[in-house]
């Protein structure tokens, strides 16, 4: 099996006692082998800020991808927030890979109020922002959008990828799998079930095709919480803290929304393995356990696992195929 692997850092500060762990984490995971580091967004709780760690990661690291998992950009000025994705581009020497959301029901809103943005139309700002943000790094002085719209634009700081990061979509509802399709790089759903994950790309691809893309240019990505254990049943009782202390909910309830497993080192790699044989190519792993010091152990024991046999050839990097400005999206 040859799939890339990536790894959450817990940028929580209950997690860390100082914040240059996360750096050094980030670090070791490049020297473990692992493809990916990756930082989330929130404005709920005490945290570090996901551009300004990987900015700091950019340096510190020479090989291995930096992304956001995921970026609310709503959060953000959307000029602003193009200069700093840009910026972070060039420190990392074209590194960077953009994963966006548009938040949770029920969760969000008030990040939302506070952002002094409404929470209504919260998709078409999205699509609008990532449109907006090619368009800067493109050398556009002005945009119009669905929501957004600039008359002059000033000169933007191009991307050192030429076109910009990939961006990625986080969601896999009907909307967010053709707006996938349509108008992004990559998908980062986390459904809970493998059977889910392959029909919500079968659908990803109908829709690229639709829109005159290749089929192959969406990168199959995956979001998953991963523990590895002695036994499941202590994973399962670990799992259950943790769910939790994160959402306020039973591991009982977040499985049925989310990818999550753990147990031995086999039983996560062949349920992780499923996923794969389902057409994921990337997979982005939250380690489950509170603790800095428990986060590098959970790391080492990830990066030694076997994984078991698979007839799914190795995943490429397509050429990026990205959507021009006035095309539609069917919402």
């Amino acid at each position: 099996m040859n799939v890339r692997m990536g790894v959450l850092l817990p940028t929580n500060q209950s997690q860390w006692d100082d914040a240059r762990q996360l750096i050094d984490m980030g670090v070791r995971a490049e020297r473990l082998g692992y493809d990916s580091v990756w930082a989330n967004d929130t404005l709920l709780g005490p945290r570090l800020e996901p551009l300004a760690t990987l900015a700091a990661l950019a340096t510190a690291t020479e090989r291995v991808r930096l992304g956001t998992a995921t970026l609310l950009p709503a959060f953000r000025r959307p000029v602003t927030a193009a200069q700093e994705l840009a910026s972070i581009d060039h420190l990392s020497a074209g590194r960077l890979t953009i994963a966006v959301g548009a938040g949770f029901p029920g969760r969000s809103e008030p990040e939302y109020a506070m952002s002094e943005v409404p929470w209504q139309r919260r998709f078409a700002r999205l699509d609008d922002t990532v449109a907006l943000w090619r368009a800067l790094w493109a050398g556009e002085r002005a945009f119009s959008g669905q929501v957004l719209r600039f008359d002059e634009l000033p000169v933007s700081t191009p991307c050192l990828q030429e076109g910009g990061p990939p961006i990625w979509l986080g969601g896999a509802s009907p909307s967010a799998l053709r707006r996938t399709g349509t108008l992004y790089d990559g998908w980062l759903p986390y459904p809970p079930d493998p059977a889910d994950y392959r029909s919500g790309l079968a659908t990803v691809r109908r829709a690229a095709a639709s829109a005159g893309r290749a089929a192959d240019v969406v990168t199959p990505a995956l979001f998953v919480t991963v523990l590895i254990t002695d036994d499941v049943a202590d994973g399962v009782r670990q799992l259950d803290a943790y769910c939790r202390a994160t959402y306020g909910l039973p591991y009982e309830s977040v499985r049925t929304i989310q990818a999550i497993v753990a147990g031995p080192a086999e039983h996560v790699a062949a349920t992780l393995a499923r996923y794969v044989e389902a057409g994921a190519a990337h997979l982005v792993c939250r380690l489950a356990v509170p603790s800095i010091k428990a986060q590098i152990e959970q790391l080492e024991l990830l990066a030694t696992i076997n994984w078991p046999s698979t007839d799914r050839p190795a995943p490429d990097r397509p050429t990026l195929d990205r959507p021009t400005l006035d095309q539609s999206v069917d919402r």
